[in-house]
């Protein structure tokens, strides 16, 4: 073996060996201080760009439960003061069955005329006074379809026994259904969508007794269309009796709640609450007076009405907060899921990275002894000099 001096080999070796050990126990010292495998793309570069994703997507999902919290809330003051409202028009109708009795005089139906006539405006005030963030919820809130559309004025014909809104843009929307073809076709002139209604059909009608649902998931609009003798239905759809009708979507203030984390109508909730002022087209009590007996009598059918509506308003939000309540499950478990992932390429082991550390420095130490000895063993050529 040559014995040399000008170059050190085994002392080379040793520096390298010291170089690469120290590398090791900074990097495990970064890691073990910040509790991350990837701190910089250098430590991982795939694993950092599917790691940025989730992380943007996590915050998404996370913000998807507050707004969905929210929403909820939104929708418990509507319906808290729904609830009232009932309680006013339970009152109301009692009245007007007490002024519908000969055992009150024309005198005392002025009292009592008095009260309802209060409570009328009551209910006209709570429904301009209730609001989330400033937004008025009974006074007409989100996207609603117009009384006019003819898909619904002609429901007799065309079969159209429900149409439901998700986060449907306003404007008019016009229906070709050509007779026998198997298709329905829904556009604005701006999106236009069609369905095959085959396999929904039986034949060219909508079988007898039940209903389905025609969903224009781009347009974010769904038809229910009913069959014979279909339960709450005036009329049943035959393939071709849409040709020709419209839907027209009024726009409205708010509505809409943004659960999902993209730009998309599976990731949106949409609610709409009509107008409930007793003034309004909803109820209509501003017609109403007690203060004859005929007038009382003729009330009741409106009041009677009046409940309903404002029963089945409160039981839809009802429905959707129940909906809100699965859309907080449903992006609960995808915040765990997503995490979980995202931590198995994030974050550090830290029973692995001290084993790595302990190692690099039990190394560390080995090649700096070395690297004594490297240099100790060139001193033997002076004693052959």
């Amino acid at each position: 073996m040559p014995l040399r001096v000008n170059n050190n080999i085994a002392a080379i070796n040793s520096q390298r060996a010291i170089g690469r050990n120290s590398g090791i126990i900074k990097k495990q010292l970064e890691r073990l201080s910040s509790g991350l495998r990837v701190n910089r793309a250098q430590d991982d570069a795939s694993g950092l760009v599917i790691s940025e994703g989730m992380r943007g997507e996590l915050s998404g999902w996370n913000q998807n439960i507050r707004n969905a919290e929210q929403g909820a809330n939104l929708l418990q003051v509507a319906e808290g003061s729904l609830q009232e409202v009932n309680n006013i028009l339970v009152r109301m109708r009692e009245l007007a069955v007490q002024s519908s009795s000969s055992t009150v005089s024309d005198t005392n139906r002025e009292s009592v005329a008095a009260e309802f006539n209060q409570l009328m405006s009551e209910i006209d005030r709570i429904a301009q006074a209730t609001a989330y963030n400033n937004s008025t919820l009974l006074t007409g809130f989100g996207n609603q379809v117009s009384t006019g559309s003819t898909a619904l004025t002609a429901s007799a014909t065309t079969g159209v026994a429900n149409i439901t809104l998700a986060a449907a843009e306003s404007g008019t929307y016009s229906f070709v259904d050509s007779t026998s073809d198997g298709s329905l076709t829904l556009g604005n002139g701006a999106a236009t969508q069609t369905l095959n209604m085959g396999t929904l059909l039986d034949g060219t009608v909508v079988a007898t007794g039940s209903s389905v649902v025609a969903n224009f998931d781009r347009l974010g609009i769904q038809v229910t269309l009913a069959g014979a003798n279909a339960l709450g239905a005036s009329g049943d759809y035959v393939d071709g009796d849409l040709s020709g009708r419209n839907l027209i979507v009024e726009s409205g203030t708010g509505g809409v709640f943004q659960v999902g984390p993209r730009d998309s109508y599976v990731n949106r909730i949409e609610v709409g609450i009509a107008d409930l002022r007793a003034t309004g087209n909803e109820l209509n009590l501003d017609t109403l007076a007690i203060d004859t007996i005929s007038g009382a009598r003729q009330s009741l059918a409106t009041l009677d009405r009046a409940v309903n509506t404002v029963s089945n308003e409160r039981g839809k939000l009802g429905a959707v907060q129940n909906r809100l309540s699965f859309a907080i499950a449903y992006s609960e478990n995808e915040v765990e899921s997503i995490s979980a992932s995202e931590a198995s390429i994030r974050d550090a082991d830290i029973a692995l990275e001290v084993t790595e550390f302990s190692r690099a420095q039990i190394l560390l130490q080995s090649s700096n002894a070395m690297l004594s000895q490297a240099n100790v063993t060139a001193f033997s050529a002076l004693s052959l000099l």
